[in-house]
């Protein structure tokens, strides 16, 4: 018997982000949506509207030129939606009309909000609406008074583009009006740890920031909180030590930056590098090994039900506690005084498996397509997978097969994983039979 959406709320997840695509995609088609007169061809206008929907942040035109105002506000838009998560969005709405949830939408927008339960996801809802209003009207305030009254720009311009990078940053896509994106900002505090502070909150994830509310402050933590918030503090901390070793001395990038400079620049692209995708350092110019810290830190990614990508910070720490305990001979996985379930074990592990498979796969394809160097498409995959938006330089030159991958990458990245773990839990039953048991060698 064919299952509906409505009977199996997950698939409603990729479905959403499919029509929203489109409709972005119809919208930037329009002659009105560019700068100059005849429109984007279809294969742009896609590209454009599934990385702003995915939160990713690639892009094959400059947005800065390319796209008219018209054209911006469509992506601004897009880039809000998909960053709030259709399905929250959705069930929020119900909330205002039927003043209740149904079943069928808790357990929708619980997808969004993996580690709360059921009876949670209403005041989490209108956390999100509060949060994400709150944080994108102060962000906005900063960079629209400091764009003016620093940088001269009139005042219409430089409220736009406040607005716009406010939105971008808390939502972690990565779309900048500007054609540099933040490289100009490269040493200025003000614009940039502002941003920082948006896009990492974001990333967090809202059922974090649930736990942070003042009703909420002196309750236990739980496990799934510890994990993101000291995870992704010593990603953030690693990853900028890293890049500040490798890229000390490198002319191309922050060699000539004074110390104070580099260390902000570095934080930045630390914490920009695990989904948000603006750059203030040329990417293309980073020493190999900076490229393979940006590798680890793009396919992590951030918190889980945040703005953020990849495959997310609880899952691979999860893996990490589930590998130490399989070291030591213990039988439970322990994490923060607290055992950890069995079947989260598969779960981390296929969500880390199919990402490592969905980026060879994308990788093996582009690279039969494209003449560029591995470590380049590689790059690419991942970004777009993790919906980073990071680029080494090569997403504008790819043919319309490659970006049609790229398309796909950033689909599956944005809701396929996520979805098929959750379908996972959603899935699982106990047999009332076991086969017999054998133990091939593994190692």
């Amino acid at each position: 018997m064919r299952l509906s959406p409505t009977r199996r709320p997950v698939l409603l997840i990729p479905l959403a982000f499919l029509v929203v695509s489109l409709i972005g995609t119809g919208l930037l088609a329009l002659p009105i949506a560019t700068a100059e007169p005849g429109g984007a061809p279809m294969i742009t206008a896609l590209f454009t509207a599934v990385s702003a929907v995915c939160v990713t942040g690639l892009i094959v035109q400059d947005t800065a030129v390319y796209w008219s105002f018209f054209g911006q506000v469509v992506i601004l838009i897009l880039f809000q939606i998909g960053g709030l998560g259709i399905m929250s969005g959705a069930t929020l709405l119900g909330l205002v009309v039927k003043k209740h949830l149904q079943l069928s939408s808790r357990l929708v927008a619980q997808q969004e909000t993996q580690s709360l339960g059921l009876g949670d996801v209403a005041g989490i809802l209108k956390l999100i609406i509060l949060v994400t209003i709150g944080v994108e009207a102060a962000l906005a305030l900063i960079l629209s008074a400091h764009l003016h009254l620093v940088y001269d720009e009139p005042l219409r311009t430089a409220i736009w583009n406040g607005v716009f990078h406010a939105v971008s940053a808390f939502n972690n896509a990565g779309f900048s009006t500007y054609s540099d994106s933040l490289m100009r900002f490269v040493t200025d505090p003000v614009v940039l740890l502002p941003m920082m502070f948006a896009l990492i909150l974001g990333g967090l994830g809202f059922p974090v920031l649930h736990e942070l509310r003042p009703g909420q402050r002196h309750k236990p933590r739980t496990v799934h909180f510890k994990i993101t918030v000291w995870g992704s503090a010593f990603l953030l901390a690693s990853g900028a030590l890293a890049i500040l070793a490798y890229e000390w001395n490198n002319p191309s990038t922050m060699g000539d930056l004074e110390p104070g400079g580099k260390l902000l620049s570095a934080l930045f692209h630390s914490a920009t590098a695990r989904t948000a995708g603006f750059n203030t350092l040329d990417v293309g110019e980073m020493e190999p090994q900076t490229l393979a810290v940006n590798y680890w830190l793009m396919f992590i990614g951030g918190g889980s039900a945040g703005t953020a990508g990849g495959i997310k910070v609880t899952t691979f720490f999860l893996l990490f506690f589930f590998i130490w305990a399989e070291i030591r001979g213990d039988t439970d996985t322990v994490a923060f005084g607290r055992r950890i379930a069995s079947p989260l074990q598969r779960q981390a592990m296929t969500v880390v498996s199919l990402g490592f498979a969905t980026v060879g796969v994308g990788t093996i394809t582009l690279l039969s397509m494209t003449p560029f160097e591995f470590g380049e498409v590689l790059f690419e995959a991942i970004s777009a997978f993790a919906t980073v938006g990071l680029t080494t330089g090569i997403t504008d030159q790819l043919p319309p097969s490659g970006q049609l991958v790229i398309i796909a990458l950033m689909f599956i990245g944005r809701v396929g994983t996520t979805t098929f773990a959750a379908s996972l839990a959603l899935r699982s039953t106990t047999k009332h039979y076991r086969y017999p048991e054998e133990r091939p060698i593994v190692g």
